[in-house]
């Protein structure tokens, strides 16, 4: 694996041995591909002044798939032999023993590239890297002296697949990602709280692991704590909500977004299922995945079936006009594929899954936004949350809320749970504001025990009803 250029058919493979093994495969089949991989990929861990966790993983190989109906075949193997495909596509072959299918032309064409050549790791030496986290825990522990601990971590990685389907197509796509993440820990009186941030995307570490950079990033988690150390306790029951741009998104991921995937709506499993045409959030709102926005980390040129990422528009002016969509999916649906087939690794069968999902600006002022809420709280940051599919229903944590009244902010508060679900949430939405942003490059969605790298948007907004967990009283 010392060669950074993956072409498994220059030297590995041949090209057409392969295709025919394919072909054979696939004979009476709706679909197929086989998905070549390589990948190499760095993890460092900076915790309580020292260097705790550094490693380094290179992995390549195969999956073989074939579709017939709602069928699937699949093996994979990393070796990367004439062999153990032969081997896989006995295997896979069986989903479509029966028959009477009619091979899916491929994917069309595209000569767009979404990211650039970058390689995170082999950016900069790894004594480099160390040494930017190094400085970075003494930046924080002497910017404050509240501070207790501090951690920081940077990883990358390269992803190079090439994507061969029995009629001969051949697709290439080279991925860089990035990401980087600080956390601060600070005591006061007793009490100690945390604040956290991060940032990425598909391109090489750049800015974001120059000391100014991982100032900016400190200070972000740094301002997070100290207003935790102040934080109250929240309240509880039904009120007005304000969510801030940007990673607040995440709840419209999950409480919304998997609900919109080509697949729990085919199997009638989601909250949305037969609801397309239908009125399912209030006028303006517009929600999006378009895993064709450059350098993102939910960006992908090509998805993992060899289909161009495109933009998908799933809910228009409050009414649902569609689905996220893979090739399986759409062809049983009757609809066409929207570049949203995505698998973790070589070892995983493609699924639709979110690349950047987000809901576009309105027209309202972020200030007007929290100025509307009577009595309410502002969630600006959330941590982890639990969602199911079916219902739509959810839960989410806010690590960074503020308690509203009379359109003022008060105080910061602690403790604070979000609980709803997402269609009915999405009606309730009453103001939107002018600023949609998306995340810093931090998210990972999972699906059937498969991650892949996401990212979430929105803007400022002011959702009604709402039950917030917290203290009563």
């Amino acid at each position: 694996m010392d060669d950074v250029r993956f072409n498994p058919f220059d030297k590995t493979l041949d090209l057409e041995r392969t295709r025919i093994q394919l072909a054979a495969a696939c004979s009476g089949a709706d679909d197929g591909e086989i998905f070549l991989e390589r990948r190499r990929s760095e993890m460092l861990g900076f915790d309580d002044g020292r260097l705790k966790t550094a490693s380094f993983d290179a992995s390549e190989g195969f999956g073989l798939r074939v579709v017939r109906g709602e069928a699937v075949g699949y093996a994979h193997s990393p070796d990367l032999s004439e062999a153990a495909i032969t081997r896989a596509s006995e295997t896979a072959q069986l989903a479509a023993r029966d028959g009477g299918g009619a091979l899916a032309p491929p994917p069309v064409a595209t000569n767009q590239k979404r990211y650039g050549d970058d390689d995170p790791v082999a950016e900069s030496s790894f004594a480099a890297k160390v040494e930017a986290l190094r400085e970075i825990d003494a930046w924080a522990r002497a910017e404050n002296s509240h501070v207790v601990q501090v951690s920081a971590s940077i990883s990358g990685s390269l992803q190079q697949v090439a994507i061969l389907r029995p009629d001969g197509d051949h697709r290439t796509d080279v991925r860089p990602m990035c990401r980087i993440n600080v956390s601060v820990i600070v005591e006061r009186g007793g009490r100690r709280e945390t604040g956290s941030a991060g940032a990425g995307g598909r391109h090489g570490y750049g800015e974001l692991i120059s000391l100014d950079g991982l100032k900016g990033l400190a200070s972000k988690a740094l301002a997070q704590a100290l207003v935790n150390l102040d934080a109250e306790d929240a309240p509880a029951g039904a009120m007005e909500v304000a969510l801030g741009p940007g990673w607040c998104g995440v709840l419209l991921h999950e409480a919304v977004g998997h609900g919109l995937e080509g697949d729990f709506n085919r199997k009638r499993t989601s909250a949305f299922a037969g609801l397309v045409g239908e009125q399912v959030a209030a006028p303006g709102v517009t929600v999006l995945d378009d895993g064709a926005l450059p350098n993102l980390r939910g960006s992908i040129t090509i998805d993992d079936e060899g289909t161009p990422s495109g933009r998908a528009t799933l809910i228009e002016d409050g009414k649902l006009v569609g689905f996220m969509q893979d090739r399986q999916n759409a062809r049983l649906m009757g609809a066409q594929p929207t570049g949203n087939g995505r698998r973790q690794s070589y070892a995983h069968a493609p699924m639709p899954r979110m690349t950047n999902t987000y809901m576009l600006g309105g027209d309202a002022a972020p200030e007007e936004v929290v100025a509307a809420v009577s009595d309410g709280i502002y969630a600006v940051n959330f941590g982890g949350g639990q969602v199911d599919i079916t219902s739509g229903k959810f839960v989410f944590s806010c690590t960074e809320a503020y308690r509203v009244k009379n359109g003022k902010i008060l105080h910061p508060v602690k403790g604070a749970t979000l609980i709803g679900d997402g269609p009915s949430a999405l009606r309730r939405i009453r103001m939107i504001g002018d600023d949609m942003a998306h995340d810093p490059g931090v998210g990972t969605c999972g699906k059937n025990g498969q991650g892949v790298p996401v990212t979430v948007g929105q803007p400022t907004m002011l959702i009604d009803g709402l039950t917030v967990g917290g203290r009563a009283g």
